[in-house]
């Protein structure tokens, strides 16, 4: 196995019109989580992924089963619960610049995971384990489940990669910060959002928010600039990768689980830091023109296309 990843999905609704969604009469159905479109975008680029989760036992759970497993990732350790239901949650288009998600996830299958529902030859079957601070928000027995699944990776020697992913509605700050701080120091690559590092550090100075990660052990950290690129340290090198223009964003959510596709990607292709992050910065640059979490993360020749600047109606560089 190339990537195993941990967490929740949910089956996402979006209404078919733009404005309050109150107005909204009819909704598409598709099927999100940052863990596994991770995952799924892994597998369109022709690397081996695995997804851990629980799901409910209902309609919509063999839904988020069916999809995932059809894109090519292995789902074998995912467990169904009767007594709990699958997360769902609502994407509401405001406006073409304006995005609001609300979650519908409290006391979800997926929420009351235990670290029982580890597998520990699976995730050491991996080359790297990718996880987010999205599941231990979701509750104590979350947060216990990724912490033991971070201990398996370690003991295996298997590469830790971490996105914190903050999530704020889930938790107190104070909550958000310990834990995600403790899961980030245990990590080998960090991958946080400029304002993840403000929320970690107190200050937004990427340099020095990886130059505190590494002090701690972290060996590569890639801080994500939005449309600006992305800065990365290692004891190889640091420097900034410039962001790949995009005409016009028709949906931003995403973006960040298909730069860590993209980094995952090269780094088990054996780029160097650099050129992960070039392709990480394209792959997210490339999920924010299509509808969707997992609609626009490209199969690799279309990824290469756009990297060399010849998709049609995209940007030279």
């Amino acid at each position: 196995m190339d990537v195993v990843t941990l967490g929740e999905t949910m089956v996402l609704f979006t209404p078919e019109s733009e404005g309050y969604m109150r107005y909204s009469a009819n909704f598409s159905a598709k099927v999100a989580g940052a863990e596994s479109n991770v995952a799924i975008g892994l597998a369109r680029l022709g690397h081996n992924s695995g997804w851990i989760s629980r799901l409910g036992d209902d309609e919509f759970g063999k839904k988020v089963h069916t999809f995932i497993r059809g894109e090519g990732v292995d789902v074998s350790t995912v467990r169904f619960k009767e007594s709990a239901s699958t997360g769902l949650y609502f994407k509401e288009m405001v406006t073409d610049d304006e995005v609001r998600v609300h979650y519908y996830r409290k006391e979800s299958a997926a929420s009351l995971m235990t670290p029982q529902d580890l597998n520990e030859d699976y995730i050491a079957s991996a080359k790297y384990l990718h996880i987010t601070g999205i599941t231990p928000a979701l509750s104590e027995s979350c947060r216990k489940t990724v912490m033991k699944a971070v201990e398996f990776a370690k003991k295996h020697e298997v590469t830790v990669v971490f996105d914190p992913n903050l999530r704020r509605k889930l938790w107190s700050e104070e909550q958000a910060r310990k834990a995600l701080l403790e899961i980030a120091f245990k990590a080998d690559i960090v991958l946080p959002g400029l304002d993840e590092g403000v929320f970690l550090f107190g200050q937004n100075n990427p340099e020095m928010m990886a130059k505190q990660l590494y002090a701690h052990g972290v060996s590569q950290i890639v801080i994500k600039l939005g449309a600006q690129g992305a800065y990365y340290y290692s004891k190889d090198g640091k420097g900034t990768i410039p962001g790949f223009p995009v005409k016009r964003v028709i949906d931003p959510v995403g973006a960040g689980d298909g730069f860590a596709v993209g980094l995952l990607s090269g780094l088990l292709d054996k780029l160097s830091l650099k050129k992960a992050v070039e392709r990480a910065a394209a792959v997210g640059a490339m999920a924010t023109k299509v509808s969707g979490d997992v609609e626009g993360l490209p199969e690799r020749e279309r990824l290469e296309s756009f990297i060399n600047g010849t998709t049609q109606g995209d940007v030279n560089r």
